[in-house]
């Protein structure tokens, strides 16, 4: 018996967040309410990647306008259902705006789902959308609302230490690791074995800190090394530097909530190979406070993103504080301040330049969506390595979730790259207050 069809209704914030997600619905329908062309328009304009998404959106629905009026069911392709602009938008029956006494976009949306239902019996009709809120109001009407699935990752492969405890690991092994800094792996790490993985390999009270490397298929030896002036308080942070200082791996994930290091390791890890690149560049996500836009705050522009900016200058403070004012790694950072071979910036200011021999450090990661991951990456050029950092769990974007943001993305597709490592920072060093408020509160 085949699969009832579907008619899946979209909501702006969907097309905003991917793109492509008229596409992915497979052989079900596709339709859009006419508000949703109108909140498109709005965002068309700009440098910012939901205005990119916006003009991809419009351009898309444009050549499929081509072929037929969008009032009219249009076919999306081989294996695809079809699309249609849904104009209805005044059910005859239950009404949003009468409902919530108020005719703002999100109602409109609900009524011309509504209307579809009314238009279709015979069909499942499916509010798509990444607003929560929105979600409920739907179903609160009766509407059937789902979250946007496409690009989720599975919340127990987030959960789990990026860090494997292998008890019962023959001592000689361990011993060999000691002595000679390196072995070869030969099914020590079983089915747990992971490209560029980090182990702890115990047998009874000995133990020994360890990294796979799938390039030579080899176990090497992980040791607690000062970095800039930073040495690391735990054995996640000891994987960490190592994985930051690793010239094979281009690509670092630092997952962990606050106060365990994961900014200030890179930056020291980043401080202490300057030699090897032409730029240190801190960036991160300008997310405006209770979603104001920041044009509020008074000031010019460096006044403005001044209070988004400084917990990155705090962490350069704190490892030029590892030094006295006269010694040479002290004033070596303050020279490369001056001449920009540091930069620490929003990470607007630098969308669409070509990174080459750059080490470059995305904070607060978790705030992008996996198209700015992408985009991100796709721009490394010869020389380069990119450290994303940021806890999935502290998300300050609308429409995003611990499930859905760009980290989490890029963890879950990534896993077992050879260029790729990712370690999950789980102790907090802060200070114990702040380990307290991490626990309890």
């Amino acid at each position: 018996m085949a699969k009832k069809t579907k008619i899946f209704v979209l909501d702006t914030s969907v097309l905003l967040h991917d793109h492509h997600a008229i596409m992915n619905f497979n052989a079900h329908d596709v339709a859009i309410p006419i508000t949703v062309l109108e909140e498109l328009d709005k965002f068309k304009i700009g440098n910012d990647t939901k205005n990119f998404s916006a003009r991809e959106v419009i351009r898309f629905i444009d050549k499929l306008s081509s072929t037929g009026g969008l009032q009219q069911w249009i076919t999306l392709g081989k294996n695809h259902g079809s699309f249609k602009v849904l104009l209805d938008t005044h059910p005859k029956g239950l009404n949003a705006e009468e409902a919530y006494g108020s005719d703002k976009n999100d109602h409109k949306i609900i009524n011309a789902t509504l209307a579809m239902k009314e238009a279709d019996a015979k069909k499942d009709v499916v509010l798509v959308t990444k607003d929560i809120n929105l979600r409920i109001k739907a179903k609160a009407l009766g509407i059937h609302a789902e979250d946007y699935e496409t690009g989720k990752v599975d919340d127990q492969e987030l959960q789990s230490s990026s860090t494997t405890t292998i008890e019962g690991v023959d001592s000689d092994v361990i011993k060999s690791l000691f002595l000679r800094g390196s072995i070869e792996e030969d099914g020590i790490l079983g089915t747990q074995k992971v490209a560029n993985g980090y182990y702890i390999l115990k047998n009874g009270k000995t133990s020994s800190l360890t990294y796979y490397d799938p390039h030579t298929d080899t176990l090497h030896r992980v040791e607690k090394e000062y970095t800039s002036g930073i040495k690391p308080k735990n054995a996640e942070q000891a994987f960490a530097i190592h994985a930051l200082m690793n010239d094979n791996v281009k690509l670092v994930a630092l997952q962990g909530v606050a106060g365990t290091g994961k900014t200030l390791l890179a930056l020291a890890a980043a401080l202490e190979q300057q030699k090897q690149f032409q730029q240190i560049i801190l960036a991160r996500p300008l997310v405006p406070l209770s979603n104001k836009d920041i044009g509020y705050l008074p000031g010019d522009a460096k006044d403005k993103i001044g209070p988004y900016m400084e917990p990155l200058w705090d962490n350069l403070k704190f490892i030029k504080s590892q030094f006295g004012e006269n010694e040479k790694k002290h004033k070596n950072i303050v020279e490369m301040e001056e001449s920009g071979r540091i930069l620490i910036t929003p990470l607007a200011f630098i969308r669409g330049r070509s990174l080459s021999n750059i080490l470059f450090i995305v904070d607060e990661a978790q705030n992008l969506t996996p198209h700015e991951v992408k985009t991100i990456i796709t721009r490394a050029g010869e020389g380069t390595k990119i450290v994303f950092t940021g806890d999935v769990h502290q998300i300050d974007t609308p429409y995003l979730d611990e499930n859905s943001n760009g980290l989490a993305y890029l963890i879950d597709r990534l896993k077992n790259q050879a260029l790729f490592s990712h370690v999950r920072l789980e102790k907090g060093e802060r200070s114990e207050l702040a380990n307290l408020a991490n626990e309890l509160l």
